[in-house]
C-alpha cells in the first residue's frame, strides 16, 4: 500500500522581523565600556593608546582581529601607580605577559588562603581557570602594563550567559587546589621542546631548544601553563635570517621579546593582499584569518625572539595539515626553495637599511649575502 504525505508550507508574512542572534561577547564589551581595537599588527604595546578601564586598575583596551569567529582576544591593561584591579574570577582562560612595570598577583579559591607572587617586565603566567585573582602595581610612581590573551569570545558565545561566566562558583581543583607553591619559578622539561610550569619569570631570556624544521638557526620551546587548553611557544632566530612561511588557523598573538624586523602576511595566492608589519621589542602581530600565510624576518643586528600565545586543541592547524610540513606534501609550510624571489628581495632590502648582511646563502640559492647557519639548526 502506497502512502502519500502532504507537505504543509507555512505562510510567510511580509512584516516578520529579522532574527538577530545574540552575541554575549559583544554585550560584555558594551557592559565593560572598554575601548575596542580591531587590527592585527601593533608596532608597540607599550605605547598603545588605551581608554578608561577602572575595574582592571586604570586603563585598558580589548583587541579583536578583523572578521568573525574569534577563537581568542587580548586585553592590554595598564594599572596606575600604586593601583590594583578589582578581584574577579571567570570561566575563560587567561594568559598574562608583563609588558612593563613590576607588581604582584594574588590567586585564591578560599579568601583565607591566598597565594601571592611577584612579577616584573618579561614575566609570563596564567590565571588558573575560574580562580579568584587580583593584580597590584608595586610602584608608586610608574604604571604597570600587561597583555592578557584569553579565550573569552568562544566561551561567552557558547554559554550566552554572563552570570554563568563571572558568577559560577565551581572550582577546578584538578587545575589549581590553592595549596603549595603553585607559582614558583620551577618547571619540568619534556620531549618535543616542552616546558611545563605555572610561572616563567623572564620569557625574553629563558633557554630554548633547537627547532630544525622552521628555518635557519631557529630555537624554540613550548610552554604549558596552569593546565590550560590555550598554548604558548617561544621562538628565536639568528641575525640575517628568517623563518619559513606557513599557515594555520587564526588567533596566534606573536609578541616580540627581542630584536627588530618585520612579518609578511597574506592569504591570496598572488599575494595581492600582502601586508608588511614592522616590529620591535614590545610589538605584536596576530595571525588574522584562517589560512593566512605569515613569515617572520630578523632585519636587525641582534637575534630576534617572539612569543606566540595561541588557541589550543589543534585549532591553529585546522585544514592545513602539519604546520611544519611542505605545502606540496599536504602541509602548511612553504620551503625556502619554493618561495617567491620577491620575498627574499624584500628581506635583503630591509637588511640594507640597517647595514646588515643577509646570512641565508646556505638555504636560498639566489641570496646575495653570505653563508650563515650551515644547517637549519645551527646558530
Amino acid at each position: 500500500m502506497q502512502m502519500e504525505t502532504e507537505i504543509k508550507r507555512a505562510e510567510t508574512p511580509d512584516d516578520l522581523e529579522e532574527y538577530v542572534e545574540p552575541d554575549v561577547y559583544l554585550e560584555w564589551q558594551k557592559r565593560e565600556g572598554v575601548k575596542v581595537i580591531v587590527d592585527y599588527a601593533f608596532e608597540s604595546l607599550g605605547t598603545l593608546d588605551l581608554g578608561d578601564w577602572e575595574r582592571k586598575g586604570g586603563r585598558g583596551a580589548v583587541i579583536n582581529i578583523p572578521g568573525k569567529g574569534l577563537l581568542n582576544d587580548s586585553h592590554v591593561v595598564e594599572i596606575k601607580p600604586g593601583g590594583k584591579s578589582e578581584p574577579e574570577h571567570h570561566m575563560y582562560e587567561e594568559t598574562v605577559y608583563v609588558v612593563s612595570g613590576r607588581g604582584a598577583t594574588s590567586v585564591w579559591l578560599d579568601e583565607s588562603h591566598k597565594q601571592t607572587f611577584e612579577w616584573h617586565e618579561g614575566s609570563l603566567f596564567a590565571i588558573p581557570l575560574n580562580a579568584w585573582y587580583q593584580h597590584f602595581n608595586a610602584s608608586g610612581t610608574e604604571p604597570a602594563r600587561y597583555l592578557a590573551v584569553t579565550n573569552a569570545p568562544p566561551v561567552m558565545r557558547q554559554w550566552r550567559d554572563l552570570d554563568f561566566i563571572f558568577e559560577n562558583a565551581f572550582q577546578f581543583k584538578s587545575r589549581f587546589s590553592g595549596d603549595g607553591d603553585y607559582f614558583s619559578a620551577g618547571g619540568k622539561a619534556y620531549k618535543r621542546r616542552k616546558w611545563v610550569s605555572n610561572f616563567v619569570p623572564n620569557a625574553p631570556t629563558m633557554p630554548l631548544w633547537d627547532y630544525l624544521t622552521r628555518g635557519a638557526g631557529g630555537i624554540q620551546a613550548h610552554i604549558e601553563l596552569a593546565q590550560n587548553v590555550n598554548r604558548v611557544h617561544i621562538s628565536e632566530f639568528p641575525v640575517g635570517t628568517y623563518k619559513k612561511a606557513h599557515r594555520h588557523g587564526p588567533g596566534a598573538h606573536l609578541v616580540i621579546l627581542s630584536g627588530m624586523g618585520f612579518s609578511l602576511l597574506w592569504s591570496k595566492d598572488d599575494r595581492s593582499d600582502m601586508r608588511k608589519a614592522d616590529w620591535k621589542v614590545g610589538g605584536m602581530v596576530i595571525v588574522p584569518a584562517e589560512g593566512t600565510f605569515h613569515q617572520h624576518f630578523n632585519a636587525g643586528p641582534t637575534r630576534a625572539r617572539y612569543m606566540a600565545l595561541r588557541p589550543g586543541n589543534g585549532t591553529t592547524q585546522a585544514n592545513f595539515g602539519g604546520t611544519d610540513v611542505d605545502v606540496n606534501e599536504g602541509g602548511g609550510q612553504i620551503e625556502y626553495k619554493n618561495e617567491d624571489r620577491e620575498i627574499h628581495e624584500i628581506f635583503e632590502a630591509e637588511l640594507g637599511k640597517n647595514d646588515a648582511p643577509c646570512r641565508m646563502k646556505s638555504f636560498v640559492s639566489w641570496c646575495n649575502g653570505v653563508v650563515g647557519p650551515t644547517s637549519e639548526g645551527a646558530t
